[in-house]
């Protein structure tokens, strides 16, 4: 394991394998933020037709849907670490041809939905993967300052600095965005197929198993144990209120407001700039409170951010609460994968996982298409109240589970010194 001591506490050590996650993440966390940022502006060349153009968008969600848990199945079957340099090696050749038919002039509305939908295919595996991978990397008691730094360097690259990118990057070529995607991803590969690391211990599996059956024992772990059910189902909530609140935030900025672009774009970087700070302060929340009661904490101050965010009609309430709830959900986000990490058995955490991010991708389609619906019926900031209603039942949700906590030592990182009980 790689920790290091530091004035009493304990903390990941960037030397070891940590340092080259974090950099593969990081690295590729960019990449992806210049494809998403370009694939709507390619598309938007190609054809003029909303529902058309929407589909691309839609096929990132998809393969949740239908791969998600088996992702995570297989994740716990197969080492993680070659299972993540391969994906990434195979996703940069894949964009990176995809770079030369545009290039060529051949991209095609069919081949920017085969993309999206292989990419995120693969990628249920490379997350779950990714997720089971941390633990080998770093003590148990130092998962949560790891996952707050991985999740605040990824911000960085993907919230702030590849947007400006884009524009300067298409100005060399259409192909220039995903050329550069194409590179990290091998980038990324590189880092990882260079960690060394023994692979946890796996219990065999018996005579017989399969995928569904593995599926259906993860899926059992996750609905048994208290906390991690009601942090489950939180979730989903949240993801459903989030969706609506996205869908139409461009309505709420610049009809219901009234603002303009420039105002929506503000909203975007105080979201950006407010999950820098979550990231930073995640773990001096754990801290004081314990990690699910940080989530309790969290839920409560995004209500919050909501009920302004939707009732007070001016441009300076949005932009506090656009960056509250950023923060907020960095917070959420860091202590809640942290819990997973720590009470999922080594041996299922791929499953467990795939079973979050299964809940998460569903609940923001939904939410998208209830927001739209909401908002043509009851006004334009409807959402943001709706979205305020489902953080409050998922904080009441919650409330049953804040008791069985990690004790948290370590003001600095959020270290903790025992695992929980069930």
């Amino acid at each position: 394991m790689t920790t290091v001591d530091v004035a009493g506490r304990t903390a990941p050590a960037w030397r070891g394998g940590f340092g080259r996650l974090w950099t593969a993440a990081v690295v590729s966390r960019f990449g992806d933020a210049l494809r998403t940022s370009a694939l709507p502006l390619l598309a938007v060349r190609i054809t003029d037709a909303p529902l058309i153009i929407a589909s691309v968008t839609a096929c990132g969600y998809v393969p949740w849907l239908l791969f998600g848990l088996l992702g995570g199945a297989v994740a716990d079957r197969v080492d993680q670490r070659r299972a993540m340099w391969a994906v990434d090696t195979v996703r940069g050749v894949l964009v990176g041809g995809f770079a030369l038919a545009v290039g060529l002039g051949q991209a095609s509305v069919p081949l920017l939905i085969a993309l999206a939908f292989t990419l995120t295919t693969l990628q249920t595996l490379f997350d779950n993967a990714s997720t089971a991978l941390l633990p080998s990397l770093v003590d148990r008691e130092a998962l949560g300052g790891a996952n707050a730094r991985l999740m605040t360097g990824q911000q960085f690259a993907g919230g702030l600095l590849a947007g400006p990118f884009v524009p300067l990057l298409l100005t060399a070529g259409a192909c220039v965005p995903f050329v550069a995607d194409a590179g990290t991803y091998l980038v990324a590969a590189a880092l990882v197929a260079s960690l060394r690391i023994r692979p946890p211990g796996r219990e065999p599996r018996p005579a017989g198993s399969t995928l569904r059956a593995e599926i259906a024992a993860g899926l059992r772990e996750l609905w048994r144990d208290r906390v991690l059910r009601a942090i489950c189902l939180a979730t989903l909530l949240c993801n459903i209120g989030m969706g609506a609140l996205i869908a139409t935030l461009v309505l709420h900025v610049t009809r219901w407001l009234p603002g303009g672009d420039g105002a929506y774009a503000a909203a975007m970087t105080a979201y950006a700039a407010g999950s820098l700070v979550g990231g930073l302060v995640a773990q001096r929340v754990a801290c004081r409170t314990g990690r699910a009661r940080a989530l309790l904490v969290a839920g409560a101050v995004q209500t919050a951010s909501l009920l302004l965010i939707g009732s007070v009609r001016h441009l300076a309430a949005l932009l506090a609460g656009i960056l509250l709830l950023g923060m907020m959900g960095m917070v959420w986000n860091v202590n809640q994968v942290t819990l997973m990490q720590q009470r999922s058995p080594t041996s299922m955490l791929g499953r467990v996982s795939s079973a979050f991010r299964t809940a998460s991708t569903s609940g923001a389609p939904v939410g998208a298409l209830l927001g739209g619906a909401v908002a043509g019926a009851y006004g334009l900031n409807a959402p943001a109240l709706l979205a305020a209603v489902l953080f409050a039942l998922a904080v009441t949700l919650l409330i049953p589970a804040r008791k069985p906590d990690v004790p948290v030592v370590a003001p600095e990182d959020g270290a903790t010194t025992a695992h929980m009980t069930r």
